[in-house]
């Protein structure tokens, strides 16, 4: 009995484990992704093509930290665009990639912040919008 026990402990603390190196590691991970050239109607496109691990955490909650970065003149607080870099170092502003911000939906409107915060969503995946972030978090809550 006291084996089974032991097993469940492990079992569980394994679990937990991977939970949270899998959102520590989150902006790592999804910055395992290249780009392929596609042409439309206005020119080249880059298209992201997401790596394995990438496509494993697709459906997947997970939480990313990170800075608010405005976008179109305001902060719209339900709807929002985190950055793994603080401005002066995000995509839109310095000399961060694509993969360093997400779009982020939220349950629930937040305030706007120039510290770090750290969300919890749904991520989704996106290849095909280009109006739209190559990473979206849905369903998403300011984490506390």
């Amino acid at each position: 009995m006291k084996r089974i026990q032991w097993l469940v402990g492990l079992v569980f603390l394994c679990s937990v484990g991977m939970t949270q190196a899998q959102d520590q590691n989150v902006w790592k991970n999804l910055s395992e992704v290249t780009y392929k050239i596609s042409e439309d109607n206005f020119g080249e496109l880059y298209v992201p093509v997401f790596s394995e691990n990438i496509k494993k955490m697709e459906g997947e909650v997970v939480e990313a930290d990170g800075y608010i970065i405005p976008f179109e003149g305001m902060f719209k607080p339900e709807h929002i665009i985190l950055s793994s870099l603080p401005l002066a170092e995000c995509f839109f502003c310095g000399s961060g990639g694509p993969e360093t911000v997400m779009e982020v939906m939220l349950s629930d409107p937040i305030k706007y912040t120039s510290k770090r915060v750290k969300v919890r969503g749904k991520l989704t995946l996106n290849s095909q919008d280009p109006e739209k972030l190559m990473y979206i978090l849905k369903d998403a809550a300011l984490v506390e």
